[in-house]
């Protein structure tokens, strides 16, 4: 093959794209639709509570295009990362919709289901071996830590997709994969240079983020050649430039030259951005370098408590002007009240929005004030109930608190919903972030097959 056409119809499946855009797409012949379902972005949750972090009926109206549309054509839809986490219930909640799709339109194909889950015993032989390495700032894990994970998941390399491939399957439901991994397989099997096939993932797997105006919900084209690859936003609205595909190439990454990934990394000290078109840009330059050894990434999370939130507003210009001291003092107050109540192991945060609630976590930011406030009070406990208790006292503290200057006392704060305190459940953090080192690429992500007649499997 002297060109390769991959279409990333959205950057996130279930985010939604234009049809127009994506009949463009299809009238560019492609030889792939590949979409990526999921990220780490929305924080622990999702991988511990095991839900998806996309709706299921956005899903399910981006797949009722997609799988359709691709079959039509004769080529194969690969899904990555199902159900926004990827482990066993990410998966079966994709599964789920494409079961449904396929009665509902009596649709004929191969589906390759392949899951990234594992087991703690095979994560603690690992570790007892050598075998698991921390990625900074992590530290090194026990196997309690193992033990007191809920859910871990590997990221899948293109291996384990191109077996698929291989296998006749048309449409391809993977757990949680390296992004990139999704939109070059088809390509590294086909024998395109593998620097290129990935970076080109690397850009397709966010769509039309990396055009100006950049969008999450809009379709990106990319043709892969021998020696480079071209990018085409498929709306009008949109165009690529160099500047835009240089940036979105940096994309959460910290080395602007290597960008590490399953089994190596993309080099970039040559690579160049040429504008092709007032909307295109061809890259080229791109290289795969080996690792000696093959390493997955791990993602894992345990669970820590439960938290419950309230939301209020501050407009009393005094009580902003003393806003840290107020808040320093409701925390004494509240640790003082439960102490001997049996009620210890809590967490209590106040985030100031207008005063830094974004960027409080960073030293040395400006500490510039608004002249008004919204206060986002947290308590995380051990249960809900205790959760709710230190929420409920925090906020009514708060409320009532005198501070120096104080001339109302009808109250601090202004809730702009009733009730006042919102429970939201089981808190989980990451706590796995490690490679494991693996013989081979495929070992540990079995793929199943499920033939569908006429919308019948």
């Amino acid at each position: 093959m002297q060109e390769l056409r991959i279409l990333s119809p959205t950057a996130i499946l279930g985010y939604g794209f234009p049809m127009d855009s994506f009949t463009e797409g299809m009238k560019r012949k492609p030889h792939v639709i590949a979409v990526d379902a999921g990220s780490t972005d929305p924080g622990p949750y999702y991988l511990g509570a095991g839900e998806s972090f996309t709706d299921f009926n956005s899903v399910k109206r981006d797949l009722e295009i997609m799988i359709p549309a691709a079959l039509e054509a004769g080529i194969p839809v690969i899904i990555g990362t199902a159900g926004g986490c990827g482990g066993y219930p990410h998966v079966a909640f994709n599964l789920e919709i494409i079961q449904q799709i396929a009665a509902a339109k009596k649709l004929s194909f191969k589906l390759a289901v392949i899951q990234s889950e594992l087991d703690k015993e095979l994560i603690k032989e690992k570790l007892a071996g050598g075998d698991i390495e921390p990625l900074f700032p992590a530290k090194q894990i026990t196997a309690e830590d193992v033990d007191n994970c809920v859910r871990i998941v590997a990221q899948i390399g293109e291996d384990p997709f191109i077996k698929a491939l291989e296998g006749g399957a048309n449409v391809i439901l993977a757990g949680r994969a390296y992004d990139p991994s999704v939109f070059a397989a088809l390509a590294i099997k086909e024998g395109f240079n593998k620097g290129l096939a990935i970076h080109l993932g690397k850009i397709l797997e966010c769509a039309a983020i990396a055009a100006i105006p950049g969008s999450g919900s809009d379709c990106m084209m990319g043709y892969l050649h021998q020696d480079d690859f071209v990018l085409e936003p498929l709306s009008p609205l949109r165009k690529c430039t160099t500047l835009s595909v240089a940036a979105h190439t940096l994309y959460e990454k910290t080395n602007p030259y290597m960008l590490p990934g399953p089994g190596g990394a993309i080099n970039l000290h040559n690579t160049q951005f040429t504008q092709l078109t007032e909307n295109t840009v061809k890259v080229t330059g791109s290289t795969f370098v080996p690792t000696e050894e093959y390493f997955v990434k791990l993602e894992g999370v345990k669970k820590v408590g439960y938290r419950t939130i309230s939301i209020a507003g501050v407009k009393d210009p005094v009580m902003i002007e003393k806003i840290d001291e107020v808040v320093q003092s409701v925390k004494e107050r509240v640790q003082n009240n439960f102490e001997s109540y049996g009620i210890k192991d809590f967490f209590l945060d106040f985030k100031i929005y207008g005063k830094n609630g974004v960027m409080g976590f960073f030293p040395g930011i400006d500490q510039r004030i608004g002249h008004e406030l919204a206060l986002v009070i947290e308590a995380v406990a051990p249960t809900q109930e205790q959760a709710d208790t230190i929420c409920g006292f925090a906020r009514s503290t708060m409320l009532h608190f005198g501070y120096e200057g104080r001339i109302s006392t009808a109250g601090n704060l202004a809730f702009p919903f009733s009730p006042s305190d919102c429970k939201v459940g089981e808190v989980y953090e990451f706590s796995i972030y490690h490679l494991m080192r693996v013989a081979d690429p495929s070992e540990y992500f079995p793929i199943t097959y499920m033939q569908f007649t006429n919308g019948s499997h």
